[in-house]
């Protein structure tokens, strides 16, 4: 046994470390079980099986920011989106470079190979966006300044598009030039490794995913999630044929215009609910309804208002930038979005429901076994998800009639707003489940723009004002107290009362174990954070 331990300890990491241990135990030589693998073998590991890694670069390193998310690649920088979806028709893997992205930039992310911006966290949306599609990311590297056609670094070093450029999404450091990428091929014997973790943990800390196209879903699943937690459905807004509609109804001059753009957006959201509970058949789908605020699906306002001084703008573009002035807003992220932005356009959110309960039924006639919930986000009162609730409710109704016994539509809110953590117990009165989105909660009890603290954050890290990064790791003793003081207050109220939590803690293996310990029923993650987030739970439980 101290022969093999010394093996153990001796062995390399990833995937050689997986067949090693999962080999221990089915030969069974040395008592090594299955509890000894799950401990031998760490997060970290999956993470460098499922993540490309360097094992030697060509180029030098020329700026550095946070890996946000893992992974290394190499290609051509590009500065703009339709130029990065010309450069990937040319057969070129792309970079996508800039300052920040938006979900205007969507189309790009996904064709390139990896993102790099100067600004945003670990929970922007270039971060948020490339960890579920596994694409490495460095955000937050603001030693760069990014212009329309290249990047200047702070030791004058100038990257021109079309350059060949790196990025490592586990360092966060940009190099020019290309690395070379040790792709390390995923063993057999990491899903027997993962299947012995799954029965250590059943009962005790369930694994969903953040997915919000089929794809998503499909990808998930095969990761091993045990249903989708979190489903965003504004991401389904931003295809070539969606994003017009959502244009349409900010830009309705009256109801029977947002009525017939609403009900265009319905049929294209129902085929969308189809496939998704398609691919998850039989498992939980909890389906947020819109969150972003509309200004999001708008162009951008400088941008138009540069090309209105320039040229002109013609019809369309001169309502174009009457809608973003309409809707612009100093602090968007606190302003109306989520269930603040329905009080205003409850129709939205009608037509939302429908459209997915529709697609229930659809799939119920198929023989399929759908398990539906619906999430209102940005709550911070009983009564607001009272009234989204009576809205819910009715779309419910009205769709199912007679059919109401076969299908069971669950209504929860997300809680990520600090009152909202406070008052769990009303909301838990009105809600079938909740679920926390620590990232705004996170943002809210700091006070951090989650978009902004990249450029501030080395630096507190670096004098010791935080012990990690708050929005990579939970800060427990402020945003985990809300959470856990959330959970006893929501269960007094509703006991039995199933609980989440979907922001990006979820694939974090330290915010697991807390999680775990403060009584959560599941995390939810991003796909590829799946399962890592699976071997995680699996050690917490072996830690209690």
């Amino acid at each position: 046994m101290a022969d093999a331990d010394q093996l153990l300890r001796n062995a390399p990491r990833g995937a050689d470390l997986v067949r090693l241990v999962v080999a221990r135990v089915v030969d069974g030589g040395d008592a090594f079980s299955s509890l000894d693998a799950i401990r031998a073998v760490t997060p970290a590991d999956i993470e460098k099986i499922l993540h490309p890694q360097t094992t030697s670069s060509t180029g030098r390193v020329v700026a550095t920011g946070l890996g946000a998310s893992p992974g290394v690649a190499s290609g051509v920088a590009v500065f703009d989106t339709w130029r990065a979806l010309d450069a990937d028709d040319d057969g070129q893997d792309v970079i996508l470079v800039r300052a920040d992205t938006s979900p205007a930039d969507d189309p790009a992310l996904a064709v390139a190979v990896g993102v790099l911006t100067s600004r945003g966290g670990l929970t922007s949306h270039a971060a948020v966006v490339a960890r579920g599609r596994g694409l490495p990311a460095v955000c937050g590297a603001d030693s760069v300044r990014i212009g329309d056609t290249g990047f200047t670094t702070v030791d004058g070093v100038v990257v021109s598009e079309g350059d060949v450029i790196s990025i490592d999404g586990s360092t966060g450091e940009v190099f020019l030039g290309s690395l070379v990428v040790d792709d390390d091929e995923v063993p057999p014997e990491l899903d027997l490794l993962l299947g012995w973790a799954d029965e250590l943990r059943a009962g005790r800390l369930a694994v969903r995913a953040n997915a919000d196209t089929p794809a998503d879903a499909a990808l998930a699943r095969a990761f091993g999630a045990e249903g989708i937690g979190l489903c965003r459905t504004e991401h389904l807004f931003l295809g070539p044929d969606r994003l017009p509609l959502v244009q349409r109804i900010i830009l309705a001059d009256g109801p029977d215009a947002e009525a017939a753009a609403l009900s265009e957006l319905h049929r294209v959201q129902r085929a969308d609910f189809v496939e998704l509970l398609e691919a998850m058949d039989g498992l939980p789908v909890t389906v947020r309804l819109l969150d972003l605020p509309l200004h999001e699906f708008l162009p951008d306002r400088s941008q138009l208002e540069v090309a209105d001084a320039r040229d002109g703008l013609d019809a369309e573009g001169v309502e174009l930038l009457a809608a973003t002035r309409r809707w612009h807003e100093h602090n968007p992220m606190l302003g109306v979005r989520g269930v603040r932005l329905a009080v205003l356009k409850p129709d939205v959110y009608r037509m939302q429901v429908r459209a997915l309960v529709e697609a229930a039924v659809d799939r119920l006639d198929a023989g399929g076994t759908p398990r539906v919930q619906v999430m209102v986000p940005l709550v911070a009162t009983a009564a607001e998800l009272v009234l989204a609730r009576s809205w819910i409710d009715d779309e419910v109704g009205a769709v199912l009639g007679q059919r109401a016994g076969e299908l069971t539509v669950r209504v929860g809110a997300m809680v990520e707003t600090p009152r909202a953590a406070l008052r769990a117990g009303e909301l838990a009165a009105v809600a079938d489940f909740l679920s926390f989105g620590t990232n705004d909660l996170t943002q809210m009890t700091f006070g951090f723009s989650r978009d902004d603290v990249g450029r501030m954050l080395a630096a507190y890290l670096d004098q010791g004002l935080l012990p990690a990064d708050p929005f990579a790791t939970l800060d427990v003793d402020g945003v985990g107290e809300l959470v856990t003081g959330g959970i006893d207050r929501a269960r007094a109220a509703h006991a039995g009362l199933e609980i989440g939590v979907c922001g990006e803690h979820g694939g974090d293996p330290d915010s697991i174990a807390f999680f775990l310990a403060a009584g959560l029923d599941y995390v939810s993650c991003s796909p590829f954070r799946v399962p890592i987030a699976r071997l995680a739970a699996a050690r917490a439980v072996l830690a209690v």
